[in-house]
């Protein structure tokens, strides 16, 4: 790797992390509307918002980011997106907040191996050691057989799917194209298609909720921005490991906000997770920066 790439890695890290942390915040704020709320309403809410935003931002330069060499793609990409959130957001009526991004958080394994399939990334032993180190860290929080495997984990396990159809993708068309071209395709792709759920579902927004349901749509925004670049930017198997940390956060976030407390185990398979994201960071970065180093 060149010094240009060590700085992409690293930005690609941080984008990623930010983005994680937006996503579980987003999540968090979803899963107490839903237990008020219709899931597809909240669904509708937080795509429409993104793209009501991103209308607002580009309001003089939409012509241009609409033009793309790539219509299939980005409707596969923002059908697997759109797909990635129902899945999970449906999912939180069922089971805990920590418990269901664990379980979606099995997705940098399917990002990683298909990176190498689809992608033609390296798949050396330091990434699958990441990887596998993390799913371990990721499989101590969940505990199989302890009541997390239910009917309803199969909805997280589609979001992991889904949101690693997203990641791929998204890799694909890279830098090839502008990160707005994916949002408003992404946002108005999933406006249409939850939309055609609201006749049937919708409730009264009480006053209270308001800034909540605004909330929702500026995080996701501001995570899909992150995500996309850091796809863009990176390669896929490098942070992927790095997803694993929407576990800790999602943790935090139900103790603070819905007093769920973790547990000795899933504080264990935090740390676990965060270790082996660690490594991959410390060990790619180490090798960019020798290969710099070599290459002057």
């Amino acid at each position: 790797m060149s010094a240009a790439n060590l700085s992409h890695v690293t930005r690609g890290v941080a984008l990623m992390i930010l983005a994680i942390f937006l996503f579980t915040a987003m999540d968090a704020t979803a899963k107490g509307l839903i237990d008020r709320y219709p899931a597809p309403q909240v669904i509708w809410v937080r795509f429409a918002g993104q793209l009501l935003l991103v209308l607002l931002l580009l309001r003089h330069h939409l012509g241009p980011v609409l033009r793309t060499r790539f219509p299939v793609l980005h409707f596969w990409r923002s059908a697997a997106q759109f797909g990635a959130t129902t899945f999970f957001f449906l999912s939180l009526g069922h089971i805990g907040l920590a418990e269901a991004t664990a379980v979606a958080d099995t997705n940098p394994v399917l990002i990683t191996l298909g990176a190498a399939l689809f992608l033609g990334e390296r798949l050396g032993p330091r990434r699958i050691a990441g990887v596998v180190v993390a799913l371990a860290g990721a499989l101590i929080v969940i505990r199989p057989g302890a009541g997390v495997f239910s009917w309803a984990a199969i909805l997280p396990l589609l979001c992991a799917v889904s949101y690693a159809a997203s990641a791929l993708l998204t890799r694909k068309i890279g830098a090839q194209e502008s990160v707005w071209a994916s949002m408003v395709y992404a946002a108005l792709f999933g406006t249409v298609v939850a939309g055609t759920a609201l006749p049937f579902v919708w409730e009264p927004v009480a006053g209270e909720d308001l800034w909540k349901f605004g909330l929702i749509a500026c995080l996701g925004t501001g995570a899909q921005l992150c995500i996309i670049r850091s796809f863009s930017i990176t390669e896929a198997g490098i942070v992927a490991p790095f997803a694993y940390l929407g576990i800790v956060f999602a943790t935090v976030w139900g103790a603070v906000l819905y007093d769920q407390w973790p547990d000795r185990w899933t504080v264990i398979g935090a740390l676990v997770i965060v270790a082996a994201g660690l490594y991959v960071w410390h060990r790619e970065t180490r090798l960019a920066s020798q290969s710099s180093t070599h290459g002057t």
